[in-house]
């Protein structure tokens, strides 16, 4: 069985972060192991606490799980601040880890910042140049090149991203009028695209995104289809999302058209 890291954060209300990648990891068929950098106190509603870990609590972590386990692929979620970012870069780096995802994650779907500001040059110095792919989504995209969003310029965003050293680019399109995402790899642009779901319940949606492309490409599967394939594991996760959790943004649900299945 193939073996895929999600270095990433806790949500308490197990809609997004580490929580989300361990189920998209199981909807894939790839075995979860993490290295959890920080916890958040949050539910549907809001984050209420974000209490992140020293940077050698995630080097352990990484380097355990790499010296018995091992990993096939590498996805990277919430990390936070500067020296988490470039403790996770350093052990990628020195461990040959390969197929890894950035989902350079920066705020949340109830609208809370989930990365300090002066660590946003670390991504682009220390972590991105490691990342076979980034997956930021349109907002985040924008932000990362210091530009207000305009959709008319996506590829333009896309090539100064790759610039900073990542092999190609995934910029998720859940936030802009067409939903389609865009893949780029230094050399052309491909649209991905499929089905939108009118829904409230989207929180955990790129996480269930990052972790199904490195999932995929642990699985052997070439750059472009990994990237349509996490697609239909992301629009599908949105399509059965939990409405009746929480009072506010309810999760994505990666496992239920399979369980929906198993009830027949």
């Amino acid at each position: 069985m193939k073996r895929v890291m999600s270095i990433a954060t806790s949500d308490s209300g197990a809609g997004a972060g580490i929580q989300a990648d361990l189920k998209a990891f199981l909807c894939c068929g790839v075995y979860g192991t993490t290295s959890i950098v920080a916890t958040t106190a949050q539910n549907t509603v809001g984050v209420t606490g974000i209490h992140a870990f020293p940077p050698q609590v995630a080097l352990d972590q990484i380097e355990a799980v790499a010296s018995d386990i091992g990993a096939d692929a590498v996805k990277t979620g919430m990390l936070f601040n500067a020296g988490i970012i470039s403790a996770v870069a350093g052990a990628i780096d020195r461990l040959g880890l390969p197929n890894v995802v950035v989902d350079p994650v920066m705020v949340a779907e109830s609208g809370a910042v989930l990365l300090e500001p002066d660590a946003v040059d670390t991504y682009k110095n220390e972590l991105f140049p490691l990342a076979t792919a980034i997956t930021p989504n349109v907002n985040e995209a924008f932000a990362l090149i210091g530009e207000e969003v305009d959709e008319n310029h996506v590829e333009d965003c896309a090539v100064m991203l790759h610039a900073l050293g990542p092999g190609a680019v995934v910029i998720t399109g859940g936030h802009t009028a067409s939903g389609d995402d865009l893949l780029y790899d230094g050399e052309r642009f491909v649209r991905v695209e499929g089905p939108v779901y009118p829904s409230d319940n989207t929180h955990g949606a790129g996480c269930t995104h990052s972790s199904s492309l490195a999932s995929f490409l642990a699985l052997g599967f070439g750059l472009e289809e990994a990237a349509r394939r996490a697609r239909a594991v992301a629009s599908e996760a949105v399509e059965y999302g939990l409405g009746e959790i929480g009072e506010g943004a309810g999760p994505v649900h990666a496992l239920g058209k399979i369980l929906e299945g198993a009830e027949r």
